[in-house]
This record gives C-alpha cells, structure tokens and sequence, in this order.
C-alpha cells in the first residue's frame, strides 16, 4: 500500500505556487482536467494537495489572469477552451516565478527576431503583406495607448505569422506581448512616429522581399525599444 502523502511544511509562496500547478498541469496531462471541464471546490482541491486553501485561491486567481481558468460566479472554476496553453509554461508565468529581466528578453528578441523579419521578406504572401500593412495604418489612426499597443503587437505577429515557423510565432508573440505590457507606462511619453517609422521600413523591405534590409531593420528596431526602455529611473534592477 502506497505510504499517504504528508503535508508540505511551510515554504515560499512561490514553491507552493509551483507545486500547485505542476499538479493542475498532470491533471490536465492525464485527462482528468480538459478544456471547458470544471475544477474540483478549492477545499476539495486544499485536502488533495495537502495545503492550505488561501494558496490554492492564490494559484487560481494567477491562472484566471493568465486566461487559463474562468470564474463564474455561483457555479465554480472553469478550464478554459485553449488551457492547454499551461503545459508550455506560459511567459508570463515564467517571468513570474524565475524573475526574468527586461535584458534577457531584449537579448532574445535581438537574437531571433530580425532572422524571422528575414524569412518574412522570404516568405511573405499576399495575406501576408495585407495584414502587415493594415497593422502599420492602425498604429498611425490610433487614438489611445491601448490601439497603439494592439497595433503594435498585430504588426509583429503578422511577420512572426509570415515567417512560417509557428513555434517561433507562437513563443514570440508571448514574448513581444510581455514586453510591450511591461513598457506600456512609456507609450504616452515616445512619439509615435518613432516606432511607426520603423514599421514601415520594415515593412517597405518585407514587401520588396529584401532580406538583408528586414533583418537589420528589425534589428534596429529592437535596439532602439530597448534604449528607451533604459531611460527609466530604476533601469539597473528593472523586472518585469
């Protein structure tokens, strides 16, 4: 007979966190969770997880924001249709647990995002070129921060999309959503025109299938988004 499982001794929130949601990820890999499937009551899941039920609101409330869960009220917790989202470690959770750096993510951008502006030029088709232009003409109409910001991310996922590698668009829209909500506090203060220049640029050499041009544009791009973002006061220890 299997040994009952003792109760985990207190630990940083953190671990606890973890923890619990490494047992929601095998729930989910298992089958016994799937998409749309309702979650046990939180003190059904405190007393099968061995703790307490303020950790288990805690992990719930952090998968919710996440869009893994739904919560509706009266009737319980809900696996969202696309949960299976959580069994790749969402960025954002990432970057919640382990604490990464704006550096490390600006690194990672300048690392493969200009090869992906150039398989772009490469691969680009009609719908292609179509989406990237209308992202480039959202972002010059926009009137707020949150039209600006949606442009924005349309314009880099239509060359992630284009560059038909759907791993690589599928990790760096996470990625480039997470940077763009982390900096987000600098919209009002950089001129549009700035980052909507280089969209069109980069947008020009993808249509005239430059390569060369889409890869270094880009590249300036990313190191041009970063150099602002070093403008802030707390820029030494700055965390996402």
């Amino acid at each position: 007979m299997a040994k009952p499982r003792t109760p985990r001794s207190s630990s940083p929130a953190s671990s606890v966190t973890t923890s619990l949601i490494a047992e929601i990820k095998s729930m989910i890999a298992s089958g016994a969770l799937g998409p749309g499937s309702r979650l046990p009551a939180e003190r059904d899941m405190a007393k099968q997880f061995h703790v307490n039920r303020a950790s288990v609101r805690q992990v719930l409330k952090v998968l919710e924001m996440m869009g893994v869960l739904t919560q509706r009220v009266g009737d319980g917790t809900y696996l969202s249709m696309s949960a299976e989202a959580i069994l790749n470690e969402p960025l954002d959770f990432l970057v919640l647990l382990d604490d990464l750096s704006h550096h490390e993510l600006f690194e990672t951008r300048l690392i493969v995002e200009p090869e992906l502006a150039a398989r772009a030029a490469d691969r680009a088709t009609a719908e292609d070129l179509n989406s990237l232009r209308a992202a480039v003409t959202a972002m010059q109409n926009s009137a707020s921060t949150e039209e600006r910001l949606a442009a924005d991310m349309a314009f880099h996922d239509a060359i992630f999309r284009a560059s038909g590698n759907r791993i690589c668009q599928l990790l760096f829209k996470r990625i480039h959503r997470t940077v763009l909500t982390s900096m987000s506090h600098l919209s009002n203060r950089v001129a549009l025109e700035q980052p909507l220049a280089f969209h069109k640029r980069i947008y020009t050499a993808i249509r005239a299938h430059d390569a060369e041009a889409a890869r270094q544009l880009m590249r300036e791009h990313i190191l041009d988004a970063r150099s602002l973002l070093s403008q802030r006061p707390d820029t030494k220890n700055a965390r996402l």
